[in-house]
């Protein structure tokens, strides 16, 4: 299995090598069709100059774009590092230290601060990470050798756009290959429509605002069709053996749910005529949960259930919740990201070449924990739980 694994990787990267030339050449012959289309659009010849001068071929993007990523992160994983101790505690400092601007932000849009704030926390680590792209260049490259090219052409005249205002300057324009920027990471075009300065400086600033990017994410769930005083959902607990009815779109009252067998957390029966769907995300064994369409309208931020769930466990930590009641069903759970750097320091400690000890758990992360996992005589997964890391001397 060892041997498998790295002759794939040899494999792969030669591909990559092999491939890039074509690209930066299709990348080249694209550009001037970029650069009169925004210009057409009314994107000023300044702006489209400093924004498209000197793109690269962008491998990482571009890859990015055309494939689905060969890792599959289990629920249990990803949870542990969106939501552990110090993405909590940091949370809770910026209610703290914002509260004026999130009260504003809670009355004029009638978003829970906490929902808000677990955003905020889950796109952007509050503020201190914005992403490994330059947006401009990276929209260029997936709109020129990328799929959907037409769709990421639109997004990145948008972005252009956007410059032009005086809205963001383009030195600050970095986030992730598809486009997502700002504190609370907007599409150029969600930009366009949701966008607010908040503020009061004439400027719809995402990037170095924390207002406008508080409020335009309250106006974009708003938009998304939140309901004020609704909760997202809450853990149920499911009776012995259930094979019924779930899924989050499988809507019906929560008292249908209650002659379904499942209950509160303490036993109590489930009630009332409010919409919801039973998500089990790890299935029948793990955790369960009723949610409503407050639950829909977070899911549209990201379009992933368990982005929705991370949000939505986050905002309740914040407000003083604990973690969920029922395990999730693995013998290996998932590492917090203080862990994940933690094991990355007993890789190379032990001797296995993974660049540096970032706590960001890529490629080269995985194959040393796969190379370790074997001589270890684990099974071999290439996974940061927490078995290679107790394995490895882990506390």
């Amino acid at each position: 299995m060892r041997e498998r694994f790295f002759a794939g990787l040899a494999a792969a990267l030669a591909l990559v090598a092999v491939g890039t030339a074509p690209a930066a050449a299709s990348l080249e012959a694209c550009l001037p069709q970029l650069r009169a289309a925004a210009l057409k659009a009314g994107v000023s010849q300044r702006t489209v100059d400093a924004a498209l001068a000197n793109v690269a071929y962008d491998e990482k993007a571009v890859r990015f774009s055309t494939s689905q990523p060969e890792y599959q992160t289990p629920i249990w994983d990803y949870l542990a590092f969106l939501v552990d101790k110090e993405r909590i505690a940091d949370g809770r400092k910026m209610l703290e230290r914002h509260a004026r601007v999130l009260e504003r932000v809670e009355k004029t849009y009638g978003i829970d601060r906490h929902i808000v704030v677990a955003v905020w926390g889950v796109e952007s680590d509050y503020g201190q990470f914005r992403g490994d792209f330059h947006v401009p260049h990276a929209l260029a490259n997936v709109a020129c050798t990328g799929r959907r090219a037409n769709y990421f052409r639109s997004e990145l005249i948008e972005i252009l756009k956007i410059v032009d205002r005086g809205d963001v300057r383009l030195a600050d324009l970095h986030g992730s290959w598809a486009g997502a920027f700002g504190q609370t990471q907007f599409m150029p075009s969600t930009y366009r429509r949701l966008a607010v300065d908040f503020d009061g400086d004439g400027r719809k600033d995402l990037v170095n605002s924390v207002p406008d990017a508080l409020a335009s994410t309250a106006n974009y769930l708003k938009n998304a069709g939140w309901v004020t005083g609704m909760p997202w959902g809450y853990e149920v607990k499911l009776p012995a053996g259930y094979r019924g009815p779930s899924g989050r779109k499988a809507k019906v009252a929560v008292s249908e749910w209650g002659k379904r067998g499942i209950r509160h957390l303490d036993g109590g029966e489930l009630a009332g005529t409010a919409q919801a769907g039973l998500l089990l995300p790890a299935g029948a064994e793990g955790p369960a949960f009723l949610v409503f369409s407050n639950f829909d309208a977070i899911y549209t931020y990201n379009v992933a259930e368990s982005y929705a769930l991370a949000i939505s466990h986050l905002a309740d930590r914040l407000m003083g919740g604990g973690p969920f009641h029922v395990a999730w069903p693995t013998s290996d759970p998932g590492l917090s990201r203080k862990e994940r750097l933690e094991l990355q320091k007993l890789l190379l400690r032990a001797g296995y070449d993974i660049g540096e000890a970032d706590g960001r758990v890529g490629a080269a992360t995985r194959a040393g924990i796969s190379q370790a996992e074997a001589r270890l005589g684990l099974p071999v997964t290439g996974r940061p739980g927490q078995r290679i890391y107790r394995a490895l001397g882990g506390r």
